[in-house]
């Protein structure tokens, strides 16, 4: 591989913030529900950053493990997906709870995603400080908002994180991931001001490479569940996409998590073709 990625959950940062969060088998998980974002006043941001050093050890120890010119990046749960979270107060929900509050309560909702994106930028620059190499901004319940909620619980909200970062220093590559931005995707990606940008499972590459930048790179987007099965339309999947981009910088990825049942085999055949040229 030519990078790893340190997969930490995004819930830890509610749990350091002063919410109960917990698992439960066959139920996910499970936040204690906020009211208001004074709620999420308990722990002071940088407080709540600090309470997450075992996360700064496991990097520092990961990347001092990895091959020279093999690339760490490090990672976290963009506002509104953590905020979802913490206003719905589980994970497998309709969302419509955390949609209402972007419907009727935008200034308390938008006074939520502050207070996490703040928290979040001391979390992700320790990560920085530890070793990472670069930063990834999830956002998996980016997808199927209407496009004036999308601009004032994903994009400006990412903004302001990305600014944030880059004002305390931190001026590492960072990745946006908002799954499922579909046609507002371009939007995302002059705004924001990430790097580069993630691609989900439905990206379109003649769409990607009409609307992008020129030159401006891409991540992804092979389906876990195509890299499941395996065989020739996984080879011919993993050709196409080579081609499809190749004239823009492209991380080849998956368009979302990697499945446990995953064959290593056919990881490893996905790598041999991307490495055929």
């Amino acid at each position: 591989m030519d990078g790893a990625i340190l997969f930490a959950d995004i819930l830890l940062i509610l749990d350091t913030m002063g919410l109960g969060v917990k698992f439960e088998k066959g139920i996910g998980p499970i936040v204690q529900q906020i009211e208001s974002a004074n709620d999420l006043d308990k722990v002071p941001p940088q407080q709540a950053a600090d309470r997450l050093s075992p996360v700064y050890e496991t990097v520092s120890r990961v990347k001092s493990s990895l091959p020279d010119g093999t690339a760490l990046i490090g990672f976290a749960g963009s506002p509104w997906t953590v905020g979802l979270y913490a206003i719905e107060g589980r994970g497998k929900t309709d969302k419509s709870l955390a949609w209402r509050w972007a419907h009727g309560k935008p200034d308390e909702l938008a006074a939520v995603l502050e207070r996490i994106s703040e928290a979040t930028a001391h979390y992700l620059a320790a990560q920085v400080e530890a070793g990472a190499d670069a930063l990834m901004l999830f956002d998996s319940w980016a997808e199927g908002l209407p496009d004036n909620i999308f601009q004032e619980v994903i994009i400006a909200p990412t903004k302001k994180l990305v600014a944030r970062l880059r004002k305390m220093g931190i001026d590492v590559p960072i990745i946006g991931f908002p799954r499922g931005a579909a046609a507002k995707l371009p939007e995302y990606v002059e705004t924001t001001g990430v790097t580069a940008v993630g691609l989900d499972t439905a990206a379109v590459p003649s769409f990607v490479n009409n609307a992008l930048p020129e030159g401006f790179p891409v991540q992804g987007h092979l389906d876990p569940l195509l890299l499941i099965e395996g065989g020739e339309r996984l080879d011919a999947r993993v050709r196409e996409l080579i081609s499809a981009y190749e004239g823009r910088p492209h991380i080849f990825n998956l368009g979302h998590g990697i499945r446990p049942e995953t064959p290593i085999a056919h990881v490893e055949r996905v790598l041999e073709i991307i490495r055929e040229g």
